[in-house]
């Protein structure tokens, strides 16, 4: 019998993707890959553009729904998996600062980077999403300096989030290595399901590599 609860992740290597995997071992969550080539450009074909017409990673598949976007995957896998506890429940007073911190990623967060990393002059303060680019980031050294998660003593699905994002973004040098974000990042890439991941990342990306000549 087919487990109901069973995930498929659309999903590339050292990509987004990445830390929607991680999330799911830290679920313990059953689910399957369904792996896409970025470098052969697979995720720019029809057939996965039938999944998501905007080619990206990650996607979810569950039950017959779709489901896009790293902030609404978080939540959505995060409240499939109760039992490990990294989602407030509903009348947990955690819960709106957890959708809080999870939805700035995608609202404030990747808007500021992508603007950054463009070199891009951003939209006049009332007009951006993210006000500017050291507020938004002095908001976040501001939350995680109370640490050592972002809610405080409990992790949640949204440090899984978070510190991927960190890990990554400081190692191509369009975060600053601040103290606060460096510890944060270290103390979630050290944990077994960052590890595995991780390692089973480079292997892929590795083979992806050698299919495409690169």
């Amino acid at each position: 019998m087919t487990d109901p609860n069973r995930i498929t992740l659309h999903y590339s290597p050292q990509s987004r993707a990445t830390g929607t995997r991680v999330l799911l071992e830290e679920l313990g969550a059953p689910y399957d890959l369904h792996v896409l080539n970025m470098k052969a450009g697979e995720q720019r074909r029809p057939a996965y553009l039938a999944v998501n017409p905007l080619g990206k990673v990650p996607a979810i598949s569950h039950n017959g729904a779709l489901v896009t976007e790293q902030v609404a995957i978080t939540i959505y896998l995060a409240d499939l998996f109760p039992q490990p506890g990294l989602t407030p429940a509903l009348n947990d007073p955690l819960r709106g600062p957890y959708l809080r911190w999870i939805a700035y990623y995608g609202s404030s967060f990747e808007p500021a980077l992508i603007d950054k990393f463009m070199q891009r002059e951003p939209a006049p303060i009332t007009q951006s999403p993210y006000a500017d680019y050291d507020t938004m980031l002095g908001a976040l050294e501001a939350q995680l300096s109370k640490g050592p998660y972002l809610l405080g003593e409990r992790m949640t699905a949204a440090d899984v989030l978070w510190g991927v994002a960190f890990n990554w973004t400081m190692m191509f040098g369009i975060v600053p290595k601040k103290d606060v974000f460096v510890r944060y990042a270290e103390r979630m890439t050290a944990r077994p399901a960052f590890q595995r991941i991780n390692a089973a990342d480079e292997e892929m990306a590795a083979q992806h590599a050698a299919a495409v000549g690169g």
